[in-house]
């Protein structure tokens, strides 16, 4: 038999070497989460929270997601930040609807270079922006409110251009023909324009979702009544008082409370996910 030759050897063996080199950096990447997930669930008094505690050698409680649960208010964060999360995201679908069909259907004078004057804020660090819409938000009476947290969020320039790019996408067959049969404006994009561009905002919904749950440093300005806390800023506080007990296995827990259903929902959608970026229109 003849011995595979020197580039047959290296065909075989980079890949190989990619696959090692990637794994190890996905289990990197992982050991945080797998420490949280092991130490969530490892009863007080069970050993150190350490790397041992990704070793399975201890029996497992639910008693730390109880105690977390109960001491850090979540039910009451959760409540909060679903209530920012939700009142953003509904806003935010009207207001980059409309703007993405002006741009994209409506002619008028200076229309592209409002639209890039527009973009500009995609620019700017959010943070810079802290000061005044803080004054902003002081002078409309909305300073320690959930509302006060949603307002600057009200508008998007990444949902407009997205939402731009999905009606430039779709054919105008479906709306000159509704025109046609005496349609108004609001019925075409209500009935018509939004129904097709249904990949485009379910794309956008995935980043305002993510953003608006993981937000901390807005409504930690905004905020100062515990009562009205997201999970972040709850979350921050509850370590503070589990990293001076030491109470390692409710810490992780706690974390756990935060990022799960973010996790659940992507892991059950993931395809769909996928599937709404990559047909959202962002193109040209």
């Amino acid at each position: 038999m003849r011995r595979p030759s020197l580039a047959r050897f290296q065909r075989r063996l980079w890949p190989a070497l990619l696959a090692a080199l990637l794994a190890a950096v996905a289990f990197l990447w992982a050991t945080p989460f797998l420490w949280t997930l092991v130490a969530s669930f490892r009863p007080e008094g069970a050993g150190s929270a350490g790397m041992a505690s990704l070793l399975p050698d201890t029996p497992q409680t639910l008693e730390n997601f109880r105690n977390a649960f109960e001491s850090g208010s979540f039910g009451l964060y959760y409540a909060n930040t679903l209530i920012v999360v939700v009142g953003v995201l509904a806003v935010q679908c009207v207001t980059v609807s409309l703007a993405g069909y002006a741009f994209a259907r409506l002619s008028f004078p200076g229309r592209d270079m409002l639209f890039y004057a527009f973009l500009l804020q995609l620019m700017l660090v959010p943070p810079a922006l802290i000061v005044p819409n803080l004054r902003t938000v002081v002078d409309l009476g909305l300073y320690d409110t959930l509302p006060g947290v949603m307002a600057p969020y009200f508008a998007s320039a990444f949902g407009t251009f997205l939402m731009r790019q999905t009606f430039l996408a779709l054919p105008r067959d479906f709306e000159e023909a509704a025109a046609i049969d005496g349609a108004p404006w609001w019925a075409i994009i209500w009935y018509v324009l939004l129904p097709m561009a249904k990949p485009g905002l379910v794309a956008f919904a995935i980043v305002s979702v993510t953003a608006h749950w993981n937000e901390f440093l807005w409504p930690l300005m905004v905020i100062n009544d515990p009562a009205k806390h997201t999970l972040t800023i709850g979350l921050a506080a509850f370590t503070r008082g589990a990293e001076g007990g030491k109470e390692w296995g409710v810490l992780a827990a706690g974390t756990l409370l935060v990022m799960a259903p973010l996790a659940v929902v992507f892991v059950a959608f993931q395809r769909r996910f996928v599937d709404s970026f990559v047909f959202s229109g962002v193109k040209g």
